[in-house]
């Protein structure tokens, strides 16, 4: 079985499926080892019976992994884990109880990830997401959540009084501003939708020794955060949840989807029943 999954600005990167062949001089893998695969933004392919896939952004993937799992950790799980671990500084032993952390959009793929593990690194979650998902970002472990469309949503102040150490920015670009009434002294907002106007926001940031950092984000694929979500995954520790899944004839209908807006969780395209 293959699943792909589909994003909306790349033509399919992230895939999960069975290895049926291997190039010359590889050996860490097998015929008929389950792998996680992500393909890169240059190369695309995923959404085709078969992909050629370079070893270092794939990991191995157990039984008890499934395909829906490991075909949505390239963009998202990897987006989530580098921006939770490297950029906001959480470690994932429960060791960051100090740590108070804003997760915007998190019902989306990202977001819903990021929940999970800002969590499993024992920080204080604070997140917005729309009305009908805030039982659901509840449920993934949040200690606040907030109707994005609300006065104190709008605001994205912590219900508690909290100040945040950082933010992680899943949705589209928002002033500065907005932001930094909420934050810490050090705060850092992370921005995982780069645009002009916050890298004009970071150089001037920079220029005047700002302590407080509007920060871009750019997701770096490899085989090691790919494994670590396959184990936490097999662990029990995260979970993938699915918006909707389309059998590859009807792939368009899944980029639709995506387009639209407003999906909870993963839009995924899959072999199955073709």
């Amino acid at each position: 079985m293959s699943v792909n999954y589909l994003d909306t600005w790349m033509s399919g990167t992230d895939m999960a499926g069975e290895v049926v062949g291997l190039g010359p001089g590889v050996t860490s893998f097998a015929v008929g080892d389950k792998v996680s695969c992500w393909s890169d933004i240059r190369n695309g392919g995923s959404l085709a019976e078969y992909a050629a896939v370079p070893i270092k952004t794939t990991a191995k993937r157990p039984e008890t992994v499934s395909a829906i799992d490991g075909a949505s950790f390239g963009v998202a799980g990897q987006t989530a884990l580098q921006a939770v671990r490297d950029s906001a500084g959480i470690k994932l032993d429960g060791s960051s109880k100090d740590k108070n952390l804003l997760i915007t959009a998190a019902s989306g793929g990202v977001g819903t990830y990021a929940v999970q593990i800002a969590k499993l690194g024992g920080a204080h979650v604070t997140a917005t997401c729309g009305a009908r998902n805030v039982a659901l970002i509840k449920s993934l472990g949040a200690d606040e959540v907030l109707d994005y469309k609300t006065p104190e949503g709008v605001k994205m102040e912590s219900p508690s009084g909290r100040k945040y150490d950082a933010v992680i920015h899943c949705a589209k670009y928002q002033p500065f501003s907005d932001f930094k009434p909420q934050l810490k002294k050090n705060g850092k907002v992370i921005d995982l939708t780069p645009s002009p106007k916050g890298l004009l926001a970071t150089g001037f940031q920079l220029a005047t020794f700002s302590s407080q950092r509007f920060v871009p984000f750019l997701m770096r694929g490899n085989s090691d955060d790919l494994a670590v979500l396959t184990s936490l995954v097999n662990e029990g520790k995260l979970k993938t949840v699915v918006d909707s899944t389309f059998p590859l004839s009807k792939a368009e209908k899944a980029w639709e989807k995506q387009i639209e807006g407003h999906s909870t969780g993963k839009v995924l395209v899959t072999m199955v029943g073709e």
